[in-house]
């Protein structure tokens, strides 16, 4: 929950400034304020500590910096997302690679990047040991400032995309009933979908620690606990490495279906053979695992490529950060009510309590599937340039004037401009 007051203000700041300059567009030298957020307050959350060194004291300020923390998490979401999702389609991209290489940018680093959580603190307590928790508490935590710098280091020289620049409406009046009216059908089944997808993903991710007690038998040897989460953040890679492979095959929406109804028939084989798999706890694990994986392979690579692309440039990171706001609200949703629903089932010490959310898991993956298939219309590659011509087509329809749209001014811009509108002419004529 700690993302979404940033996710509503950073997919604004996107659809405003780009993907470069953020939060602040009238200060370009502080556009980088999101990167330097998250770089910030992950070296603050290492260094909490409370008055006289209490516990209560440290817990609030940790609680207080990741919360900043997720500011700028959540303002770096749909930018960075919709920008992988216009380099896709830049002319050194090949047309057959791009939904690829957008999968492979985006939800595959995520995956990468729950692995790496889950693997530092475990390689952590190998050096520092048992008598040294402290340590491995706060490095786990501060290491997190590599990477973000990185990031920050590395977006000083990023430019816009050549899409934001031509299709822009920072400059012009934005005509969000006319865009609601065009795209609203495809906006409500990304957002439906994506609040179903965060409805199943994050309570089970959270899900894994019982899932991990039931393999271990309430073991409470850290060094197992963090083995095991490591091995179940893995059976994520599988599911997005070859899916960013078959979505360029299938298309996202095909291929959301296909993840979608294969994670529907292993959360069923789970519940009925849930016995069975316990007494093998190898097998419980590769079935959970191919359960993730199939999550990933659909809806986790497809969500993000379908809301990064299905609308035009000049409102992408508005429709892509309100469709991730409301899969945001599945989590929160789906973290709070699965203790209610493995209760109502029996208890987590009881069979049915524990299978219990693979059923509705697993019917609501079929939920998701079926909204897929009615309401989200399939994307193509150079789908994006496509969308923006058939765009400005549908505003010059109704009285719109295209020639406001674009961010540069110089001569090159104005006849990329006038080159824009007779295109849309051609399209209209077509």
């Amino acid at each position: 929950m700690l993302t979404l007051p940033s996710l509503f203000n950073g997919n604004v700041a996107a659809h405003n400034v780009g993907t470069k300059r953020k939060i602040v567009p009238d200060l370009p030298h502080i556009r980088m304020l999101a990167a330097a957020i998250v770089t910030l307050f992950s070296g603050l959350s290492a260094a909490s500590s409370g008055a006289h060194h209490s516990v209560k004291g440290m817990l609030a300020m940790l609680s207080a910096c990741r919360f900043l923390l997720g500011i700028g998490i959540g303002a770096e979401y749909p930018c960075g997302s919709v920008a992988a999702s216009e380099q896709s389609e830049e002319s050194g991209v090949a047309k057959a690679a791009q939904h690829r290489w957008f999968a492979l940018a985006t939800n595959s680093m995520i995956d990468f990047g729950f692995v790496v959580a889950a693997f530092v603190p475990l390689v952590l307590f190998w050096i520092f040991g048992e008598d040294h928790l402290r340590a491995v508490f706060r490095l786990s935590l501060g290491l997190g400032m590599i990477p973000a710098f990185a990031v920050f280091i590395w977006r000083l020289k990023m430019d816009e995309p050549a899409h934001f620049k031509k299709n822009s409406m920072a400059r012009a009046p934005t005509p969000y009933l006319l865009i609601l009216r065009r795209y609203w059908k495809e906006w409500l089944g990304i957002s439906l979908t994506w609040f179903i997808y965060d409805f199943i993903t994050y309570p089970f991710g959270i899900y894994s620690s019982t899932v991990v007690d039931n393999i271990t038998h309430n073991s409470d040897s850290l060094s197992v606990v963090f083995g095991w989460n490591v091995v179940i953040n893995l059976f994520y890679m599988p599911g997005t490495l070859i899916g960013a492979f078959v979505v360029d095959i299938l298309g996202p929406k095909y291929t959301m279906i296909l993840g979608l109804l294969c994670q529907a028939v292993i959360g069923f084989i789970m519940s009925g053979l849930y016995v069975q798999l316990t007494n093998h706890i190898g097998a419980f694990a590769v079935v959970y695992g191919i359960f993730l994986s199939f999550g990933e392979l659909g809806p986790g690579n497809c969500l993000g490529l379908l809301a990064a692309k299905t609308g035009p440039t000049a409102v992408r990171g508005q429709f892509y950060g309100i469709a991730a706001a409301v899969g945001k609200i599945g989590a929160f949703v789906g973290t709070w009510t699965f203790k209610s629903i493995i209760a109502d089932f029996g208890g987590s010490a009881t069979t049915k309590g524990n299978t219990g959310p693979f059923w509705i898991g697993s019917a609501l993956a079929i939920l998701s599937a079926l909204i897929t298939l009615v309401l989200i219309r399939p994307i193509s590659h150079d789908g994006m340039a496509d969308e923006d011509l058939k765009f400005r087509v549908y505003l010059e329809e109704h009285g719109y004037d295209t020639s406001q749209m674009g961010l540069v001014d110089d001569q090159s811009s104005i006849d990329e401009k006038r080159s824009a509108s007779i295109d849309a002419q051609d399209v209209k004529v077509v």
